[in-house]
C-alpha cells in the first residue's frame, strides 16, 4: 500500500490545493513532506525484500516490491506498480526535489498560487507513476499525466515568450507520445493473451522479428529522446527552460528528463534487444555530438539560464551513452548520476532564481561582486558549481567516473574514441561553469545597489542541497546500498 500512497498523496494533495486557495502552499508542502517520508521508509522495506531478488530483467530493474490490481480487464491492463533499484532512486529524488522547491519558494509571490501548487502536485503524481508503473498502458497513462500539468505550468507562469516556448515543447512531446502510442498498441496486439503486463510485454518484444524490433525501437526511443533530450531532439529545451518559472524549470530538468532515461532502461533494453544492438552505436554517436555541441554553445552564452540549459544537455548526453555501453558499471553509474544530477541541477536553478530576483538580470555582462554583497549565496554557488563539474569529494564525481569507466569497458569498437571525446565535455564544462562563477561572484559589482543575501527558507533549501552534495560525495555508499 505504501507504493500506492506515493502516487495517491500527491494526487489528492494536488486536487485539495485547487480547492484550498488560502492554504495551498502549506497543503502542497505537507503533501510533499509526507511523500518524502514514505519514500525514505521504503528504503528499509526495499532492502529487506531485496535480499533474494529475481534479476530477470535489465540491471537496476529487479522488482523487490510490487502490487497489482485489476484496472481495465477487458483490455488486459492492470494497475500494476513495482519498486526496483532505479525506480527507488528516482522516487526519492522526486520527493526530495519537490520538498526543496516548495521550501525555497515559500516567500515568493505567485499568482493563482492554489492552481500553481495543485498543478505541481499533479505533476509529482504523474512522475511517481512513471517510475513505478509495471504495466505498459499504465506507464503510458502516467507519462501523459505528468506532461499535462507541466504544459499548463509552462504556459501560465514564466517569461514573456512562454507561449511560444510551450507550444514548441508541446509539439515535440505530442509527436513523441503519438509514436510511442503506436508502438504500445503494436506490441499489445502481438501478445498471445492481449495483455499489457510487463513480463508479457518483455517476452513478446524479445520474440519479435529483428526488423520489427528495430522499427519499434525507433518509435519508442524518439519519444524518450525528446524527453531527455538527446541531440537532435533537444531544440525545445533551452527555450522552455529559459521561459519557465524556476519551480517548473527544476521539474523539467531535474526530474522529467529522467523519465526518458528510466524508460529507455526499463522498456527498451530488455524488451527490444535487437533494436538496441542495431541502433545502440548510432545513439552513442548522437549523444556524443550532443555533449560537444551543447558544451560549445554553453561557452558563448551570456544568459545564465541558457548556459545551464545547454550544460544539462551535455550531462544527459553522457548518461545516454552510459545506457548503451552495455555493462553493469555503466548502468550503476547511470543510476547514481541520475540522482546526483537531479540534486545538483536543482541547486543551480535555485541560485539562478535568487540572482535574477535580486539583480533583475540574468546577463553575465551585468553581474559581478556577489561575494562581497551576498557571501552565503556566493558560497552556495561555488559548492554547487563544483558538484556540477564533478569535482572529487562532491556527489557528481563518482557517477561520472563510473560512466566513463563503463564507456571505456564497452564492447563497442570505438569505445576509446567515445571516452576521449566525451571527456572533452568535462573540460569544456569546467571552463564555462567556472567562467560563470567568476563573472557572477567575483570582480567588481556592476551596480551600487545593496543585494540581500539568502532568506531563511532559501537557506534551508540550499542547506539540504549542499548537505546531499557533500555527504554523497564523501560517502557515496549511501547510494550504492540501493543498487542491486
Amino acid at each position: 500500500m505504501l507504493l500506492i500512497l506515493l502516487i495517491a498523496i500527491p494526487l489528492l494533495t494536488g486536487i485539495f490545493s485547487f480547492i484550498s486557495k488560502n492554504g495551498a502552499k502549506a497543503v502542497a508542502l505537507i503533501g510533499s513532506l509526507a511523500t518524502l517520508g514514505i519514500s525514505l521508509f521504503l528504503i528499509c522495506q526495499f532492502k529487506e525484500a531485496n535480499t533474494n531478488p529475481e534479476n530477470t530483467v535489465a540491471a537496476g530493474m529487479n522488482q523487490a516490491l510490487s502490487v497489482s490490481y485489476p484496472w481495465i480487464e477487458s483490455l488486459g491492463a492492470g494497475f500494476s506498480i513495482s519498486l526496483s533499484s532505479m525506480s527507488l532512486m528516482l522516487v526519492i529524488l522526486t520527493a526530495v526535489v519537490f520538498v526543496v522547491v516548495f521550501i525555497a519558494q515559500w516567500n515568493k509571490e505567485t499568482t493563482d498560487v492554489h492552481r500553481f501548487a495543485g498543478l505541481m502536485m499533479l505533476a509529482q503524481a504523474g512522475l511517481m507513476g512513471v517510475f513505478l508503473a509495471n504495466d505498459l498502458l499504465l506507464f503510458y497513462f502516467f507519462w501523459e499525466l505528468a506532461l499535462i500539468p507541466v504544459y499548463f505550468l509552462c504556459s501560465t507562469w514564466g517569461g514573456e515568450k512562454r507561449i511560444q516556448a510551450t507550444f514548441k515543447f508541446f509539439v515535440y512531446t505530442f509527436l513523441g507520445s503519438l509514436m510511442m502510442l503506436a508502438g504500445v498498441i503494436y506490441i499489445y496486439l502481438q501478445t498471445p493473451t492481449r495483455s499489457f503486463d510487463y513480463n508479457t510485454i518483455l517476452q513478446t518484444g524479445m520474440s519479435l522479428p529483428d526488423n520489427v524490433q528495430q522499427i519499434l525501437f525507433c518509435f519508442f526511443f524518439i519519444a524518450f529522446a525528446i524527453k531527455m533530450p538527446v541531440f537532435p531532439f533537444h531544440t525545445w529545451q533551452p527555450d522552455a527552460y529559459e521561459q519557465s518559472s524556476t519551480p517548473v524549470t527544476i521539474v523539467l530538468s531535474a526530474l522529467m528528463v529522467k523519465m526518458g532515461l528510466f524508460a529507455t532502461v526499463k522498456w527498451l533494453l530488455p524488451v527490444l534487444p535487437s533494436g538496441v544492438a542495431t541502433w545502440g552505436n548510432t545513439i552513442m554517436i548522437l549523444s556524443l555530438i550532443g555533449i560537444i555541441y551543447a558544451s560549445l554553445l554553453a561557452l558563448v552564452q551570456s544568459d545564465i539560464k541558457r548556459l545551464i540549459a545547454y550544460s544539462s544537455i551535455a550531462h544527459i548526453g553522457l548518461m545516454s551513452m552510459g545506457i548503451f555501453a552495455g555493462n553493469k558499471i555503466a548502468m550503476d553509474g547511470l543510476m547514481v548520476q541520475m540522482f546526483n544530477h537531479g540534486i545538483n541541477i536543482t541547486g543551480m536553478w535555485l541560485i539562478v532564481s535568487m540572482i535574477e530576483q535580486r539583480y533583475q538580470t540574468r546577463n553575465l555582462r551585468e553581474l559581478g561582486g556577489m561575494a562581497g554583497t551576498a557571501p552565503a549565496m556566493a558560497i552556495a554557488l561555488v559548492v554547487i558549481a563544483f558538484a556540477n563539474i564533478a569535482l572529487p569529494l562532491t556527489n557528481g564525481f563518482i557517477g561520472e567516473f563510473m560512466l566513463f569507466h563503463g564507456i571505456f569497458q564497452s564492447e563497442n569498437p570505438n569505445h576509446i574514441i567515445f571516452m576521449v571525446l566525451a571527456g572533452l565535455g568535462v573540460i569544456l564544462g569546467a571552463v564555462y561553469t567556472l567562467n560563470m562563477v567568476q563573472k557572477v561572484a567575483y570582480g567588481e559589482a556592476k551596480t551600487g545597489n545593496v543585494i540581500a543575501d539568502v532568506s531563511k527558507n532559501e537557506l534551508l533549501g540550499l542547506v539540504i542541497i549542499i548537505s546531499l552534495i557533500v555527504v554523497l560525495g564523501v560517502y557515496p555508499k549511501l547510494l550504492f546500498g540501493l543498487i542491486a
